[in-house]
C-alpha cells in the first residue's frame, strides 16, 4: 500500500494516478453517492480542482484505495475561493449557508480538506489501515505546505474516532444534514504535530 501527495508539479512523475483517483472520486460520489456534480471522461471533478490544491491517494498496485483533496482557504478561482467558504457564502446550492459558527477563514495556515472518501471496492479488513495512511499524509502534507489547521466537512459522528486516529478535532459549526448523511464543519488543529 502507497500513499501519495500529487500536485500539477509533480502529477507528471505519477503517470494516470491523478486520472485514476478522479475516476475513484466518480464511483464515489456520482455513482454510489448519486450526487449531481461535473464529470467528463469517467472522472469527476469541479471548479476547486486547480493548481492550488492537492490531492493524496492511497493506492495499491495502480488501485485507489481513498483519496482526499487538500486547498488552500486563500485560493481564489473566478467568483470561487473554496467549497466551506462558497457555501457559506451562499454559492452552492447542496451545502447548508449556516455551516459555521464563524466566518470562513482566510488564512495562508489553514488549508480545506474535502472529496474525502474510501473506495467502495476496499476490503473491509484493510478499511483501518487505509484510513490511517489517509489521515497521516493529511497531516504531513498539510503541515509541509505551512498548515497549522486543517478545516472539513466530516461524518457527524467524528467525537467517536478522531482520538483513535490522534487528532485534535473541535467542532466549527452545527450539525448538518444533506445528502442523506449527517456531516458536521470541524477544525483540526495541526499545531501540536509541527514538532
Amino acid at each position: 500500500m502507497q500513499t501519495t501527495t500529487l500536485s500539477f508539479a509533480n502529477m507528471h512523475n505519477h503517470g494516470e494516478l491523478l486520472a485514476n483517483l478522479f475516476r475513484a472520486r466518480r464511483q464515489s460520489f456520482i455513482i454510489q453517492n448519486r450526487w449531481d456534480l461535473p464529470e467528463a471522461l469517467g472522472m469527476e471533478y469541479d471548479q476547486y480542482d486547480t493548481p492550488a490544491s492537492r490531492w493524496i491517494a492511497v493506492h495499491e498496485r495502480g488501485e485507489i484505495l481513498a483519496g482526499i483533496r487538500l486547498t488552500p482557504t486563500t485560493a481564489r478561482c473566478g467568483i470561487y475561493s473554496y467549497m466551506i467558504r462558497d457555501a457559506q457564502n451562499g454559492l452552492l446550492d447542496s451545502i447548508p449557508s449556516d455551516l459555521l459558527f464563524a466566518p470562513a477563514p482566510v488564512d495562508a495556515n489553514i488549508w480545506e480538506s474535502s472529496r474525502v472518501f474510501v473506495s467502495q471496492h476496499t476490503p473491509m479488513a484493510i478499511r483501518r489501515r487505509v484510513h490511517a495512511h489517509l489521515i497521516t499524509e493529511m497531516t504531513k502534507s498539510a503541515r509541509d505546505l505551512g498548515a497549522h489547521h486543517v478545516i472539513g466537512i466530516i461524518p457527524a459522528n467524528w467525537p467517536r474516532w478522531a482520538p483513535r486516529c490522534n487528532l485534535d478535532v473541535e467542532a466549527a459549526g452545527r450539525v448538518l444534514e444533506f445528502e442523506g448523511y449527517e456531516s458536521q464543519c470541524v477544525s483540526i488543529n495541526l499545531i501540536g504535530k509541527l514538532h
